[in-house]
């Protein structure tokens, strides 16, 4: 193996390793910590099952978010959707030996990278035509997606241009990785650009905003039923504390008699 490949290789695993411990470690504070209060924000749903698809609409439509701001949904929406498409478009990449027959379905899964990018230029113009969240954005919002947009550009150049990359040689460099079957990868400036970056957004996705996507499912604000008049809610720290309380209170009344 050559040195830049060997260096994209400890790269990868690095990257994964920050990104699965970084993401275990948030996802156990979002469990622990504790909702005191039913906050479901209106229309609140009155059944576990209203729960269920209320999360589903919020995951697949953003119904929030297209109540809000039509503009900023479309541009979001766009962004979300394509960039789930053209991840499951890249996982032939990492599929060890010949790939199924239901490959050549999610081959027009490509054109989703146009889908992307443009909710990206959406979302960074919005960031600073609009004064009210120009006035909110901090340096950290701009380069978030100025790191995703680099990388959904960078992939439509290497797809639409010109300015083809070895594919066997991606293959058995990303199947490599899955199967410790390590491989040269291509030398392309573009190719390695586009690399490096996915693999620093790997690497800082569990310190960044884009947390959102676990985050959704554990906001008290959408995952409550709205059962507060037919059922106390009280968290386990809570309950404890109020039944130290109550044993103290008995023991201090039994001394005064």
């Amino acid at each position: 193996m050559s040195a830049i490949s060997i260096f994209f290789t400890a790269l990868f695993y690095i990257a994964l390793f920050v990104f699965l411990i970084g993401m275990a470690r948030k996802i156990y504070q979002y469990w622990i910590t504790p909702a005191p209060l039913k906050i479901p924000t209106a229309p609140t749903p009155l059944t576990q099952t209203g729960v269920v698809m209320r999360m589903a609409r919020e995951v697949v439509l953003f119904e929030s978010l297209f109540k809000a701001n039509k503009w900023t949904w479309l541009f979001g929406w766009l962004f979300h959707v394509g960039l789930l498409l053209v991840l499951i478009r890249h996982v032939r990449y990492f599929w060890p030996g010949d790939l199924p027959e239901i490959f050549l379905l999610i081959q027009p899964f490509k054109y989703a990278a146009f889908a992307m990018v443009i909710g990206l230029i959406g979302l960074v113009g919005r960031r600073i035509f609009v004064e009210r969240i120009r006035y909110i954005s901090a340096p950290s919002d701009y380069l978030m997606l100025i790191l995703l947009l680099v990388i959904g550009i960078s992939g439509v150049v290497m797809t639409f241009t010109s300015n083809h990359t070895d594919v066997i040689m991606v293959k058995e460099f990303a199947s490599g990785l899955i199967t410790f079957s390590w491989a040269d990868l291509p030398t392309e400036v573009h190719f390695l650009v586009h690399l490096f970056l996915v693999f620093v957004l790997m690497a800082i996705f569990p310190i960044s905003k884009l947390l959102h996507v676990p985050g959704i499912f554990f906001s008290p604000t959408r995952n409550q039923v709205d059962d507060a008049r037919k059922k106390r809610h009280i968290s386990p720290w809570a309950l404890k504390q109020e039944q130290e309380h109550a044993v103290k209170l008995d023991e201090a009344l039994g001394k005064d008699e």
